[in-house]
């Protein structure tokens, strides 16, 4: 009884406590691989489940507010004096202690008939002492019975409060566990839209130019164009990154004019920031195309270097950010006049991540144009690098967190209430 009672109250207490919020990167590990190997899921399929995890978890987390308002107000009313289950427990205790002082008081009666009797000096006396111990022998015997039925009695009133209570904490453990099982599936969608958006690299995905001088005269255009090429084995919608750059200031870029061509008409590069161009949707594995350029430096360009920075930023159904390797070329502008002689075309040369310029993203109605022949439909370029420096790739998006609410002091408490079932023996939980 000490055992039920000690328990019961343990639980009550710690569900009744402020909650505890839980750090989300501690509270679940991350799900086991499936047995078999299952068909890799789109982007967009990941996208959705992992809006449709956040909205479960959102009402989940809504549902569980909802059940601690449930919860505390069902175990305050049954902790009030008029709630009935209350109220016959305490009907129950004050007749269990009442019947308990009663046989106290026949216990005595007992007591002192027996020792009139041993005092009894005559016959007479005796009988009359044992007549008086008998009768008090037959109370004590009925209030026994009495104090015995009381107190089963009282044990059934307290079952029936501490088993609404249990009842209560139950319910209020299934809501706890339906919003941790919904944050755990929220985490693992995040986990895994978050793992699809990461830059997958492909190296057959080439941008490469075609006849750009590695020499170019001030005052002269030289015309040369740049070839994409899809050698991996996926359907890829291509958007070439394009950056042509003089080693100088911002005010000197104008000396310099890029330009290419879509089919139907000549298209400015900003000097000053990346850009993506000539766009390829649903470019099939081994198809290629050819888009046109043209460079202008003006007669009074400055004798200089500049370099260009040709890649291949793609996108597919699985992961939209994927990347082919970065290739950098570098040229000299000479001074106008100048007769360079044989010119060799501009070579290649690697360039890494930190090197590679990040555009702002465009419009999405811009993206993905279909090729015209021999390029590609508009594209319209966009800027994120000015003062001429080269922006590093971004991160992904953080994924956002969330804290779970629920405390140990509830998970105490619901310890606590199974604790009590196990101990009485009756209903099995679960």
């Amino acid at each position: 009884m000490n055992l039920r009672r000690t328990l019961a109250t343990a639980a009550v207490a710690a569900v009744t406590a402020p909650a505890v919020l839980l750090s989300a990167s501690a509270a679940f590990a991350a799900p086991k691989a499936p047995a078999q190997t299952q068909q890799k899921p789109t982007y967009a399929e990941l996208k959705k489940a992992a809006d449709d995890a956040k909205k479960a978890y959102e009402d989940a987390v809504a549902a569980e507010k909802a059940g601690r308002e449930k919860i505390d107000a069902t175990m305050a009313a049954l902790d009030s004096d008029s709630h009935p289950l209350k109220a016959a427990l305490l009907a129950a205790d004050r007749a269990a202690k009442a019947a308990a002082a009663a046989k106290t008081a026949a216990d005595k009666a007992v007591t002192d008939a027996r020792a009139a009797l041993d005092g009894a000096e005559d016959e007479a006396g005796k009988a009359k002492a044992q007549e008086a111990l008998d009768a008090a022998e037959a109370r004590a015997e009925t209030a026994t019975e009495a104090k015995a039925n009381a107190d089963a009695k009282r044990t059934t009133a307290r079952d029936a409060w501490d088993d609404a209570r249990v009842a209560a904490l139950r319910e209020w453990s299934k809501v706890l566990n339906a919003s941790a099982e919904a944050r755990k599936a929220k985490d693992a969608a995040d986990r895994a839209l978050a793992a699809a958006a990461d830059c997958v690299r492909v190296p057959g995905l080439t941008v490469l130019a075609n006849r750009l001088p590695s020499k170019v005269v001030a005052g002269t255009t030289v015309d040369f164009s740049f070839t994409v090429a899809n050698a991996t084995d996926r359907t890829l919608n291509v958007d070439p990154l394009v950056f042509f750059r003089l080693n100088s200031t911002d005010q000197e870029q104008h000396f310099m004019k890029v330009r290419w061509a879509d089919g139907s008409g000549w298209h400015d590069l900003d000097p000053n920031s990346p850009s993506h161009l000539a766009g390829v949707k649903d470019m099939k594995p081994g198809a290629r195309t050819d888009v046109k350029m043209r460079m202008t430096l003006e007669a009074a360009a400055p004798a200089i270097d500049g370099f260009a920075l040709l890649a291949g930023d793609a996108s597919d159904a699985y992961n939209p950010c994927v990347r082919g390797p970065m290739k950098r070329y570098d040229f000299t502008v000479l001074p106008a006049g100048s007769k360079p002689g044989t010119v060799d075309a501009a070579k290649p040369g690697k360039a890494g991540d930190k090197d590679r310029p990040k555009p702002k993203p465009k419009p999405a109605a811009q993206t993905g144009s279909s090729p015209s022949a021999g390029s590609t439909a508009a594209a319209q370029p966009a800027s994120a690098v000015t003062g001429g420096s080269l922006a590093t790739t971004g991160a992904s998006p953080a994924v956002p967190q969330f804290a779970l609410a629920g405390g140990g002091a509830v998970l105490l408490g619901t310890g606590a209430v199974l604790a009590v079932c196990r101990q009485r023996g009756v209903r099995g939980t679960n």
